[in-house]
């Protein structure tokens, strides 16, 4: 059945804010800023959920980027970061597709949220989109379908590798590697080197690498959408 179009998109973040006590940590915002700039530029309307729900936490700022900053001067944006809903609020049927944005936070509180994983696949099943960038991707390893076989299994991804986080010195401090726990859960992981850019699209799966992967995963995302 063809899902009735709805110009929305929701961008999934995190409300974890411990680096598994190295330091503190949170959703990325470049990877938030990018997507709104490419989704808004197409005319579609952003909204935001958590984890917790509330102001969620927040790492990766660098408001010498111009689009990081106007996303944070952005007053309709300021408003939803400051009182994002959780996902056990969320209507999946309002949404045209979900990306979860990246940030260490996700390896922590992202896999075993059953409400974030009931609306990530009630969009997909129902013909959405369903993206997630660099630790975004730590959402699909609890997601399953209807078969009870998880969602990724078969499919094309791309994520932060386990290059990446051996590079930045965290592969001893997260709870898993993001890549081998997808390859265990029977994706292709695809990579480029080391934070170049790099998305993949699979059907409606479109997953990207890394922060420098974020706008191209947006731009992905609008041509499934787009047909």
């Amino acid at each position: 059945m063809q899902r009735t179009a709805t110009r929305r998109i929701l961008i999934g973040l995190t409300s974890h804010d411990d680096l598994g006590g190295v330091r503190k940590t949170g959703y990325y915002l470049p990877e938030v800023a990018h997507p709104w700039k490419v989704f808004t530029a197409a005319g579609y309307t952003v909204d935001l959920a958590s984890v917790a729900g509330g102001e969620p936490p927040v790492d990766g700022a660098d408001l010498n980027d111009p689009v990081q900053r106007e996303y944070t001067e952005d007053v309709e944006m300021a408003a939803k970061t400051l009182a994002t809903p959780r996902f056990a609020d969320v209507r999946a049927a309002d949404y045209d597709a979900i990306l979860f944005a990246g940030g260490h936070g996700t390896m922590w509180d992202f896999p075993n949220d059953s409400d974030l994983a009931r609306v990530a696949v009630e969009i997909y099943s129902a013909g959405g989109v369903l993206a997630a960038v660099c630790h975004g991707p730590a959402a699909l390893v609890g997601l399953y379908g209807a078969d009870g076989r998880p969602v990724v299994e078969g499919k094309q991804v791309a994520a932060f590798t386990n290059a990446e986080e051996a590079a930045v010195g965290l592969a001893d401090v997260v709870p898993f590697l993001l890549q081998s726990r997808l390859e265990s859960l029977g994706a292709t992981h695809t990579s480029a080197p080391n934070f170049e850019p790099h998305t993949i699209t699979d059907g409606h799966l479109v997953t990207g690498q890394n922060p420098a992967s974020a706008k191209d995963v947006a731009a992905a995302v609008l041509a499934v959408l787009n047909g």
